[in-house]
Order: C-alpha cells, then sequence, then structure tokens
C-alpha cells in the first residue's frame, strides 16, 4: 500500500459545517484540517494547491505530493491563499478538468463561474482519482454523492 502526505484542509472558521461537504472527513487519518485564521498553516512545500485556471491539470506525475485544500467561499478563499503565502509559496499549483460540473446546489456571485466552482469533497475526490489514488470512502458523507457520479461518467 502506497503512503502519501496527508491531505490539508484550511477550513474558514464562517464555514458553514451543516453544509459543509467535507463532514465525515476529520476522523480520517490521512487528512489534516486547520481553521483559518486561528490555526497556521505549516510549510507545504511540494503540495498540489488546488486553483479554478492558469495552471496544469493534476495528474498521476503529481501522486507523490500532498494536496491542500482552502474550504471557504471563493471570496474567503481569496484572502485564506493571501493571508497564507508563506505557507503556500512552495505549493505546485494545479487545475482540474475544466468541463467538470458540481452537484453541489449552490448560489454563489462571487465565483466567475459557479457550475464549475466544485464542492470541495468533489475536487478531492477528482484530484485523488486523477492521481491514481484510493478514492474509497471520500464521498461516503457527500449528500450528492450519486448525483455527482453520475456527472464523472465519462471522466
Amino acid at each position: 500500500m502506497q503512503l502519501y502526505p496527508p491531505t490539508v484542509v484550511l477550513r474558514h472558521r464562517r464555514e458553514n459545517l451543516k453544509k459543509c461537504s467535507l463532514r465525515g472527513l476529520e476522523s480520517r487519518e490521512d487528512f489534516r484540517f486547520y481553521t483559518y485564521p486561528r490555526q497556521p498553516l505549516p510549510a507545504l512545500d511540494g503540495y498540489v494547491l488546488l486553483v479554478m485556471e492558469g495552471a496544469p491539470e493534476v495528474s498521476a506525475a503529481d501522486a507523490g505530493r500532498g494536496l491542500v485544500i482552502l474550504d471557504g467561499t471563493w471570496r474567503y478563499a481569496e484572502v485564506m491563499y493571501e493571508q497564507n503565502k508563506d505557507a503556500l509559496k512552495g505549493c505546485v499549483l494545479r487545475t482540474l478538468p475544466s468541463h467538470l460540473r458540481t452537484a453541489y446546489p449552490r448560489r454563489q456571485e462571487d465565483c466567475s463561474d459557479p457550475s464549475r466552482g466544485l464542492a470541495s469533497v468533489e475536487a478531492i475526490y477528482i484530484a485523488y482519482y486523477l492521481m491514481m489514488r484510493d478514492t474509497a470512502g471520500l464521498l461516503d458523507f457527500y449528500y450528492w454523492k450519486d448525483e455527482f457520479l453520475e456527472k464523472l461518467a465519462g471522466l
């Protein structure tokens, strides 16, 4: 069994945990959760940081890298990134395929393409899949799991 660096999630303190797509993953040993702005991130040199655009797509070549996710609205994620630049400066920027669409029903005006803005658990699932990692259990607590997997049928 291949061991990977833990997936790091920086969750905004105002994230509504009742609606959070990552609920249920907090107890996994391969995840580390930090609360912004209360807990600073460690240096994440070599980790993959997912961005919307302007970077190569994540792939199997990134398999040995850790994954870091900024969990919050788009507006909050921008601020979280700016406030954690030192910890994130060693990250490798990657994007996900642009044709993917979320199953999460949302209304966000601060995202340039809300249908493309994936829920955090969806982004992690796709990144793991493209990095050739085991995706078992990632979607177990995700309410829109079935709808999301239907949308991925062609991946």
